[in-house]
C-alpha cells in the first residue's frame, strides 16, 4: 500500500491521537450508561467518534482515486509569530483590557503573512473588536476588562 495523500494521512492521524488522548483523559470520570449519563461519557463517545473519523479519513490516504498530495515545510517562523500572539493576548488581556488586547493579537498575528499590511490589520482589529464586544462582554457578560486599566480608575 502507498500513500497517495499525505494530507489525508496526517489529518487522520491528528484525529485519531485527539480522540485516543481525550478517551484517555475521560477515564478519570463516572461513564454512566446511556439513560444515565456521568461526566466521562460525553468526552468518551465524543473521542471514539473522532477517532472513528480518523480511521476513514486516514483510509482514504491511501485509496487509488485520491489525488496525490505531499505535505509542504512547515513555517517555523509564521508558527511562532502566531503562537507569540496568542501569548502576548492572555498577558496583556488583565492589564490592557479587550480593546488594546486585541488589536495586539490582530496586528502581530498579521505579521506572520508574507501580505501583511498594517491598515487591513487594523479594519481586522476594528470588525473583530465590535464582535468581540458583542459577543463577549454583552452577549455572554464575561468579566473581561475593556479598556485598559488606568483609564478606568
Amino acid at each position: 500500500m502507498q500513500v497517495r495523500n499525505h494530507h489525508d494521512l496526517w489529518s487522520g492521524v491528528m484525529f485519531i491521537a485527539f480522540g485516543v488522548v481525550f478517551m484517555l483523559l475521560s477515564r478519570q470520570y463516572q461513564l454512566g450508561s446511556a439513560a444515565k449519563m456521568g461526566p466521562g461519557y460525553f468526552p468518551t463517545v465524543l473521542g471514539g467518534l473522532l477517532a472513528v473519523l480518523g480511521l476513514a479519513i486516514t483510509a482514504t490516504a491511501f485509496s487509488k482515486n485520491n489525488h496525490e498530495a505531499k505535505v509542504a515545510a512547515i513555517g517555523w517562523r509564521e508558527l511562532g509569530v502566531v503562537l507569540l500572539s496568542v501569548a502576548l493576548f492572555a498577558l496583556c488581556l488583565p492589564k490592557l483590557g479587550v480593546v488594546a488586547s486585541v488589536v495586539i493579537l490582530i496586528v502581530i498575528a498579521s505579521m506572520a503573512s508574507h501580505e501583511f499590511s498594517l491598515r487591513e490589520s487594523l479594519l481586522s482589529s476594528v470588525a473583530l473588536l465590535i464582535l468581540s464586544y458583542l459577543v463577549f462582554v454583552k452577549g455572554l457578560e464575561l468579566q473581561f476588562p475593556v479598556w485598559p486599566k488606568f483609564m478606568t480608575n
